[in-house]
């Protein structure tokens, strides 16, 4: 055959879940598992750092906002407080760490069936094992502050599911789009940042008014914990906003979500040609 009678074709990478999905569940658990060892190996304190983190932040914060700011006044502050900055901080730490995660996998990215979508899933897992220890805390320091256990703790599971389908989505936007656009890590550090003050976790979003409220109510992280504080410390707390604050927040949610998936999977066939 003659070179002008061959056909040259584009040569596509592995699809997402490349060498299917019961390889690639467990390739998720064997690299969850793996990075979250290594994370606490030779600390001397382990694990427990991981409760000692937010722990810390807390403690900081409450002083602030309680002598300087005086939300002492907030019912069950100290507990809301707690609980706002357990739950971000999963986020935050799950979205920050998935931007690089596929760069820093490189040597694996390069072998031709390793499933891509495996590499930010694992950090999201990672720091699901990280966040059950701290509610678990949480809960006890709940308790322990005179919080009374009602029904709508059993609704706390849908809560987290909401948050890691959110988290999930973004880590995986993050780190298909870092390979090729390295700015991306530098954006997300500052747009984390700003999006941990326009969520309601230092305070309660009924001291907000005017524009303020307005731009706080769309965040899709608010209604999140708009709930968590009525479902698990006050039932009785007032609702704000009207229905623009339920239908965009949403709509925003879902927007991510699809975002996500679409450029997952046009980013990850060509992922290894980016490193």
């Amino acid at each position: 055959m003659s070179t002008d009678q061959i056909e040259l074709r584009e040569v596509h990478g592995p699809s997402p879940l490349g060498g299917g999905l019961r390889r690639a569940a467990e390739l998720l658990y064997l690299m969850a598992s793996t990075e979250f060892k290594r994370t606490y190996f030779n600390t001397v304190l382990g694990y427990l750092w991981s409760l000692c983190r937010p722990l810390l932040l807390f403690a900081v914060l409450l002083a602030v906002f309680t002598r300087l700011v005086r939300f002492s006044t907030v019912q069950d502050y100290p507990v809301l407080l707690l609980m706002n900055i357990v739950l971000f901080g999963f986020f935050q730490e799950a979205t920050g760490t998935s931007v690089p995660s596929i760069v820093s996998q490189e040597a694996i990215v390069r072998k031709t069936q390793f499933p891509r979508l495996v590499i930010p899933l694992a950090v999201v897992l990672t720091s699901v094992f990280n966040l059950g220890p701290n509610l678990l805390v949480t809960i006890i320091f709940m308790l322990g502050f005179g919080v009374a256990p009602m029904w709508t703790w059993l609704l706390l599971p849908v809560l987290l599911l909401v948050l890691f389908v959110f988290t999930t989505a973004l880590a995986m936007a993050l780190s298909s789009l870092y390979p090729r656009f390295r700015d991306v890590g530098i954006i997300w550090i500052v747009f984390s940042t700003a999006l941990f003050y326009a969520t309601p976790v230092l305070y309660p979003l009924q001291r907000l008014h005017g524009a303020a409220l307005t731009l706080v109510s769309l965040n899709p992280l608010t209604p999140i914990f708009e709930l968590a504080r009525r479902w698990m410390i006050t039932p009785t707390a007032p609702v704000t906003g009207g229905t623009l604050a339920i239908v965009v927040p949403i709509a925003i949610y879902v927007a991510v979500c699809v975002f996500a998936v679409w450029i997952f999977r046009r980013e990850a066939p060509r992922i290894a040609e980016e490193l």
